[in-house]
């Protein structure tokens, strides 16, 4: 039996059985219209995502607002929230003036891309929070930072309650920064906040806790910390300010009563965020002890004034390294006695609280030693051996250069006996202009327990000057090629100045080293004028 077969070119009839099943079976709304706007055709996921649309509908007036604006203005897409679903369409023109619409759900896509946007937000908002708090090394820096950057990403109001700087405060201060003011602005907390705000007293122990809802009865404490007019709040979550030693503190965010709860998400964030303030408060407090430590060490390592010695004029010049936290290791001290005095120009090796131990163990060492021994070679060795008797000498580098001398008044002059330990050589200034370096040598105190040390003898007429310094003056680099400041601008410094008195001779070096240095930072600078006085 043979088959009719259809003609080449002619199309089989359509099945429309099939069809209809082919369209039911399509993951997307699928509506089609005819030359007035309304619909000849749904499918079956049409009547599910949009059951207000019927046959016979017209899609310019339907329900569905988003999909009648779209058809009302001519657009071939849309997009929009439904029924609680994210509808995204797009209309394809048919035969003559018809058109059919292709609807999808798009709600877990529309989710994930809002989850997507909103972690890029969050981990955007932790690195502009890390790198403020980072550069923030004060403690009223870091509050301040912590209540402008959690309002209004994370709350309304943001409230910052850090644990006493010092035990003897009575109250704690808090710092409040709200939505819409100018400024943070700051208070004393009562003794009672603890009780009335629910999670407070377990926040400043460390221990996580809830967001609560505000109840007027237990927040109203906190209710005086907010501004004027704020409104009624709506909730408030508690966090731990962690430092490495445990809570430093507690954030308070608080949220207008119209705005979202805080979520999971909120809360861990806010934890994350918290944290990292309190890590940036527990640094801002360890570095205000160390500056505190710094100044105080600062201040007994500065230059004693210099006494008045008969027959002497004296004159001293100091300036610590540009960096405020370097304490100076370069000295100078002066001891009178019957016959003139002791002068002492050191330069104690590093830099730091180290370097600051050091040089007020030298300086104390030579206060004591002096009342025994005046003899300048004999003081040094004498100092030597006192510094490798401390107890951690062997576990620590106690290198100092040093210059020790004795100024012996006459009627013809001061003699002097220096004797040096690896110091650079002091210049004898003559009235002239005449300038000399007087060769001392010696290794640096503190290096070897068999050190030989060196002694010279120079002697000043009435008029002359000698200059002892630290290479803080010869090493100053300039801002153009590092080149050191260097001996010969040194002496010709001095010279220019020669047969000035001391202090004109040492502001006169000072200046000349700022000159080069043109701002740049530099080391530590010390120096020491002795000049032998003219008769009247």
């Amino acid at each position: 039996m043979t088959t009719a077969r259809q003609p080449s070119g002619t199309p089989l009839p359509a099945d429309p059985p099939l069809a209809r099943e082919l369209l039911d079976g399509l993951a997307e709304a699928v509506l089609t219209t005819n030359e007035t706007g309304r619909v000849t055709l749904l499918n079956a996921m049409a009547a599910e995502l949009l059951p207000e649309i019927t046959v016979g509908t017209g899609l310019s007036r339907c329900p569905v607002a988003a999909l009648a604006r779209a058809v009302a203005s001519d657009a071939d897409r849309f997009d929009a929230d439904h029924r609680g679903r994210r509808l995204r369409g797009v209309r394809r023109q048919l035969a003559g003036s018809r058109f059919a619409w292709y609807v999808r759900d798009a709600t877990e896509e529309q989710a994930r891309a809002d989850a997507l946007l909103a972690e890029r937000s969050r981990t955007a908002f932790l690195a502009q929070a890390g790198s403020r708090l980072g550069l923030s090394l004060h403690r009223d820096q870091v509050l301040l930072a912590t209540t402008t950057l959690a309002v209004p990403y994370l709350a309304d109001v943001a409230v910052a309650l850090p644990r006493p700087a010092a035990p003897a405060e009575p109250h704690a201060r808090w710092i409040r920064y709200a939505d819409g003011e100018p400024a943070p602005v700051s208070g004393l907390a009562p003794e009672t906040l603890t009780d009335t705000v629910p999670g407070l007293a377990e926040a400043l122990t460390g221990d996580l806790t809830e967001p609560s809802r505000w109840r007027d009865t237990e927040l109203a404490d906190l209710a005086a910390m907010l501004p004027p007019g704020f409104g009624h709040p709506g909730m408030v979550l508690v966090s731990p300010m962690l430092g490495a030693e445990g809570s430093v503190g507690a954030l308070l965010l608080v949220r207008r009563g119209g705005r979202a709860d805080f979520d999971q998400r909120d809360i861990e964030l806010a934890r994350e965020f918290a944290a990292r303030a309190g890590a940036a408060l527990a640094t801002a407090d360890l570095h205000g002890e160390q500056a505190h430590l710094a100044r105080v060490l600062q201040a007994s390592l500065l230059p004693p004034e210099l006494p008045s010695v008969p027959g002497v004029t004296l004159a001293g010049g100091y300036r610590a390294a540009g960096d405020s936290l370097r304490i100076g290791g370069d000295f100078y001290e002066v001891f009178p006695h019957p016959r003139g005095a002791l002068f002492a120009l050191g330069d104690v090796c590093g830099r730091g609280v180290g370097a600051a131990v050091l040089t007020g163990r030298v300086r104390q060492s030579l206060q004591t030693l002096r009342l025994v021994e005046q003899r300048p070679l004999e003081l040094i060795e004498l100092l030597n051996r006192a510094l490798f008797d401390a107890p951690d000498a062997a576990r620590r580098s106690q290198l100092t250069t040093l210059l020790l001398g004795s100024l012996d008044r006459g009627p013809a002059g001061v003699d002097v006996r220096i004797a040096g330990g690896g110091h650079p050589a002091p210049l004898l200034v003559t009235t002239d202009g005449t300038v000399t370096p007087v060769p001392v040598g010696g290794m640096p105190v503190g290096a070897l327990t068999a050190a030989r040390f060196a002694e010279t003898r120079v002697h000043l007429d009435p008029g002359d000057l000698l200059l002892a310094y630290t290479d803080g003056v010869t090493e100053a680099r300039g801002p153009r090629d590092a080149v050191m400041f260097g001996e010969a601008r040194l002496r010709a410094a001095v010279a220019s100045a020669a047969g000035q008195p001391p202090s004109a001779l040492i502001d006169r070096v000072l200046r000349a080293v700022d000159d080069w240095l043109d701002g740049q930072a530099h080391d530590d600078v010390a120096m020491l004028a002795v000049c032998a006085s003219v008769p009247a």
